[in-house]
């Protein structure tokens, strides 16, 4: 059992480090105000200089305004106030020239506030104030208390993967047993993150929190439901309606199959396949029926007519190839042509490998960022859902002869990056820290966006921490512990932590994604066990891609 003494360590080193944290918020310069000999000569709050950026101020502040005259004491508590109309109290000293303002009840959290009075602030002598009196503005710090009683870290991990299985399990779309694409999406059902969920079930059954029989039915149900959905060369679309398993345009143009989210399908399903156990009856059925799906995907249908040296997002039977996006690394779609070169029906040369997704070595980055070097991709290395989707299954303890990458190196070396931006804050948002990082693809105040080091608005998604757990095992424990003892009152919900949040924005998603959700299961569970790596990597056909792919 962890011991409530260490945890406060951690979180009052958290809370002192953000206190020195500066923001772009408006900031405050108290010099000497007024007309005449009357004027405001200096201000403090909880007995630091009311100057500059005052944030993470506390929810009962004690503003102390200093004045070069005595204050008529009627005047002061008529017209310094807080901006919201929170009552204030007062208390003078110093001849009256000092005035103690303090809040009569506590001020919310993560507020903005003014302390301000008006023109018609009088002195003793009866001088006004003018230029318009004075205002203070602040911000309110986020209740730092602990939300719920502190467990083992172990028993944690434990809350959290059993939790957020239940969005896969209890939550399934019930014709189906797919997983809905967020959970307000009705019987929209979503192919990748239905995938994602086909691992969690893995963990699930592995460790008892779902019964092998109930567990075997669910995938049964999911099979069912994939052999008689809309295909197309063998490929599913994005998303589906699972009452009928029609498809649900997932954009323009955009009503046919999707080669990528297939694939994430695959990965989850040949997991399924390598935990079955051929001996039994069900198993042995539902193993020659997942294999069957992934053999019926026509992948080089997907280079187009002209069997280009790279594979296509997108096909519609009505619009053809017209959404037109190739699918090129890097970033989350390595695990499309590793599935696409180990088919054993319709495999697809090693060039398109090293022309589409590789092409041709022009995906080397080699710079480096916060001390560390990306050996791929982008600069900062993007959002890190870039490390996770495509390796949930796939273990990246591998090298790629090709590109001479080691994808582990690329993993631990880019969510590192990730987290140090967000420690470092350039951008001066709320919180961030060491214990509150983590940039990904998730819901945003103002809808949905990839964020990234070169893409950062506030919004933290703690699917990108948590997922990378194998990667950073000791800054995702610190962030599964702010989640979830700091925040949990707001962020932790019926099938996990929800979305993402903004503290700069005061805002938290009520929302729960299928492919944020996934993730969290599957990587704490290769963190602990490395048991959906262990099963992927058995599957004779992907053990023939890594062969053809050089990648070993």
């Amino acid at each position: 059992m962890k011991k409530l003494s260490q945890f406060d360590c951690v979180i009052g080193v958290f809370v002192f480090a953000v206190l020195f944290l500066v923001s772009c918020h408006k900031t405050n310069d108290v010099t000497p105000s007024g007309n005449g000999t009357f004027k405001l000569t200096s201000a403090s709050v909880d007995g630091k200089a009311a100057s500059g950026s005052l944030l993470y101020i506390s929810v009962t502040p004690s503003f102390v305004l200093s004045f070069s005259e005595p204050l008529d004491e009627t005047s002061a508590k008529a017209t310094i106030s807080f901006s919201d109309g929170t009552p204030i109290k007062t208390t003078f000293s110093n001849n009256d020239s000092t005035v103690t303002v303090q809040p009569a009840t506590s001020l919310k959290y993560l507020t903005s506030y003014s302390l301000v009075s008006n023109s018609l602030l009088k002195s003793k002598a009866g001088n006004s104030i003018t230029i318009g009196g004075f205002s203070i503005s602040f911000k309110t710090q986020m209740d730092m208390s602990l939300k719920f009683p502190v467990i083992s870290d172990s028993s944690l991990i434990d809350l959290v993967q059993q939790q957020t299985l239940k969005y896969f399990y209890d939550f399934a779309e019930t014709n189906s047993g797919m997983a809905r694409e967020r959970n307000t999406s009705g019987t929209t059902v979503t192919t990748g993150g239905s995938g994602f969920g086909m691992m969690a079930i893995v963990v699930g059954i592995n460790r008892g929190w779902i019964s092998r029989s109930n567990g075997v039915a669910h995938v049964a149900k999911v099979v069912s439901y994939l052999e008689k959905a809309d295909r197309f060369h063998g490929a599913w679309s994005h998303w589906s309606d699972g009452s009928t398993g029609k498809v649900i345009p997932f954009g323009t143009n955009d009503d046919g199959a999707d080669i990528v989210e297939t694939s994430y399908m695959i990965h989850g399903l040949l997991c399924v396949r390598q935990y079955l156990k051929a001996s039994d009856t069900v198993g042995n059925n539902l193993i020659n029926r997942i294999t069957k799906l992934y053999n019926d995907i026509e992948w080089n249908w997907f280079r187009k007519p002209a069997q280009e040296n790279v594979l296509y997002w997108n096909w519609s039977p009505n619009y053809d190839f017209a959404v037109n996006v190739p699918v090129r690394g890097y970033n989350e779609t390595l695990i499309t042509y590793i599935l696409a070169a180990g088919s054993s029906t319709n495999s697809i040369p090693v060039e398109v490998y090293q022309q589409g997704w590789a092409q041709s070595g022009t995906i080397k980055n080699g710079s480096t960022y916060y001390g560390h070097v990306l050996p791929l991709g982008q600069p900062y290395g993007g959002p890190l859902f870039f490390t996770q989707y495509s390796f949930l299954g796939f273990n990246p303890h591998v090298t790629d002869s090709y590109l001479n990458v080691n994808y582990w190196t690329q993993n631990v070396n880019q969510t590192l990056i990730n987290h140090d931006y967000c420690k470092a804050n350039p951008k001066n948002y709320l919180y961030y820290s060491d214990s509150c990082w983590g940039l990904t693809a998730s819901d945003i105040p103002s809808g949905y966006g990839a964020q990234s080091p070169t893409n950062d608005n506030g919004t933290i998604s703690p699917t990108a921490a948590i997922a990378s757990m194998p990667y950073t095992p000791a800054e995702s424990m610190k962030a599964i512990r702010f989640f979830y003892y700091i925040m949990g009152d707001r962020l932790w919900g019926s099938y996990g932590f929800y979305d993402a949040f903004n503290l700069s924005q005061n805002w938290v998603a009520t929302s729960t994604l299928a492919i944020d959700q996934g993730p969290i299961v599957v990587m704490l569970e290769n963190y602990r066990t490395q048991l959906l790596w262990k099963l992927f990597m058995s599957a004779p056909e992907v053990q023939a891609a890594q062969t053809k792919l050089g990648i070993n």
